[in-house]
């Protein structure tokens, strides 16, 4: 059986106006992920990964191109009906974890699968934040987790929607070396238990080697895409 393609970016560009002038920050990006692949987005500040990363997951529309996701073309979309196939395809997470401070990890998890209408969630969610360590913090809120503790719920929930695609951005960027390598082993882990598709921006070289592919973004363009030997 062919691959099935879960990411498909074709001719993607994306010009911001400002002050009546344009910058251009992505310029005919173009390229498929396979369902499955783990793939790592990088290059220097301002080579326009995150900006890629919005478009590819629909938190923004391009000046031109197009972005197939999952089969559902994104360009032709409302907000709405983005907002929808985030929910229904799609886990994020956060350099800054966005985790909701008035609710506990384990509300937190439970977010995703309650916006889906999902009833009786309460065991599956603390089934995942059991498998990233930490039943037994689960009724504790934020602020009075670590770094390290609110990026592991942060995975927790962004797999509790069981997503087609999961994108990451600087997942580990305000981590240190050891909390890192622990949140890391814990992503792949995880993905691989789902057998979701992947797709990190960093600027980690050695997170970036862990994939399967790397795409180098510069001055808004691809420049290399390649396979990683394992």
């Amino acid at each position: 059986m062919p691959p099935i393609i879960i990411l498909q970016i074709e001719h993607l560009t994306k010009i911001y106006l400002n002050a009546g002038k344009s910058l251009t920050v992505l310029e005919d990006v173009n390229f498929a992920i396979n369902a499955g692949e783990t793939v790592a987005i990088t290059g220097p500040s301002g080579s326009g990964k995150t900006t890629l990363l919005g478009l590819c997951a629909g938190l923004d529309s391009a000046s031109s191109g197009s972005v197939t996701l999952n089969g559902i073309a994104l360009n032709f979309l409302s907000e709405d009906e983005r907002a929808a196939v985030r929910n229904n395809h799609i886990g994020f997470i956060f350099q800054n974890f966005q985790l909701i401070p008035t609710l506990t990890a384990l509300e937190n998890v439970m977010v995703p699968m309650e916006l889906r209408g999902q009833k009786n969630v309460t065991r599956y969610a603390m089934d995942l934040l059991d498998k990233v360590g930490l039943a037994d913090r689960s009724h504790h809120y934020p602020l009075q987790l670590s770094g390290g503790e609110q990026q592991r719920v942060s995975l927790a929930r962004a797999f509790s929607n069981r997503p087609a695609i999961l994108f990451a951005d600087e997942p580990t960027g305000n981590l240190d070396a050891e909390t890192s390598e622990k949140v890391e082993k814990l992503m792949f882990n995880l993905n691989s238990d789902a057998g979701t598709t992947l797709v990190i921006v960093t600027h980690d070289t050695e997170l970036a080697l862990r994939t399967n592919r790397v795409i180098k973004l510069k001055g808004g363009k691809v420049i290399a895409d390649q396979t990683n030997a394992k």
